[in-house]
């Protein structure tokens, strides 16, 4: 086989620099997106333009997509006239790395079997400066083969990548990992809130917090942008709250979710209240 040739479905905030990345290590890529000018970067890097997914997939050996959620997925690979599917050689694999629901990830693997082509889930945990910097955690998920075959490409974009076993387990990683993540900043802004009425001195307090066992690793991160209000969007209100959605369907019809639906509505609230492109720790702004 000559040089790797990679399709890449969506250039958002994190597939713009992830595909960046493998243009860089040198892959033979092409690139498409839903707004097109977006991929005027990547031409310029060498990359080719694609007016469709499926045009992008045409000898393409792996097929990389990242969108925003189930819908985005379902049409990126399976519209009937331009989904990436009907361009895919036998011989290619897929890997979706949408932070999707575990139904449509099972339902996505069948599909692809039906077709004879391989697929493996490969959702990442990480924003953009770890995407930029090619540091994503992958949570990999299918194809034990295929795994083994694309590592070296996924480790040009990752720093970290654990295999899951069955198709819809990285899935649940991924939320199960958002949703710990979403916990941590209703709790850290609903606690400054409960420093700043006492008027306490926040940084101190949290300092002397972080000395102690509950202090979680990315807490320091969490905190310093509510209380420097650097709420730039790294992980959007709005698409952690649509991780709280998809995690409150995969509970096998138990009602015992209550903290995880609190949180969730915090997250909601904080869209109704125009917060919604904030990063996620601008949730805060309803305790001030």
């Amino acid at each position: 086989m000559g040089k790797i040739k990679i399709a890449f479905l969506g250039l958002g905030a994190m597939g713009s620099r992830m595909a960046l990345n493998l243009v860089r290590a040198g892959y033979d890529l092409t690139v498409w997106n839903r707004t097109a000018k977006t991929t005027e970067e990547f031409v310029r890097h060498g990359a080719k333009q694609a007016l469709t997914p499926k045009e992008a997939a045409n000898e393409a050996d792996i097929v990389i997509s990242m969108v925003r959620d189930n819908e985005a997925s379902k049409d990126v690979w399976f519209n009937e006239a331009t989904g990436a599917i009907a361009g895919m050689k036998k011989d290619a694999i897929a890997i979706e790395s949408s932070t999707l629901t575990p139904s449509w990830i099972k339902e996505m693997a069948a599909l692809f079997k039906q077709k004879e082509i391989v697929f493996l889930e490969a959702p990442v945990s990480g924003s953009r400066p770890q995407a930029d910097a090619a540091q994503l955690v992958f949570f990999v998920a299918g194809d034990q083969n295929a795994f083994d075959k694309i590592s070296p490409v996924l480790e040009k974009m990752g720093s970290k990548i654990s295999f899951l076993g069955e198709p819809g387990n990285a899935a649940i990683t991924k939320l199960v990992t958002n949703s710990l993540l979403g916990v941590q900043v209703a709790a850290l802004s609903e606690l400054i809130g409960v420093i700043k009425s006492n008027n306490a001195n926040v940084s101190e307090i949290l300092n002397a917090v972080s000395q102690t066992s509950s202090w979680a690793p990315v807490n320091g991160y969490l905190s310093s942008t509510i209380i420097n209000q650097a709420f730039s969007p790294q992980f959007p209100v709005e698409l952690i709250a649509k991780d709280f959605d998809y995690i409150a369907t995969i509970n096998n019809g138990k009602e015992n979710l209550s903290l995880l639906k609190r949180v969730s509505e915090i997250f909601h609230e904080g869209i109704d209240k125009g917060l919604g492109s904030l990063n996620m720790t601008g949730v805060s702004k309803l305790y001030e």
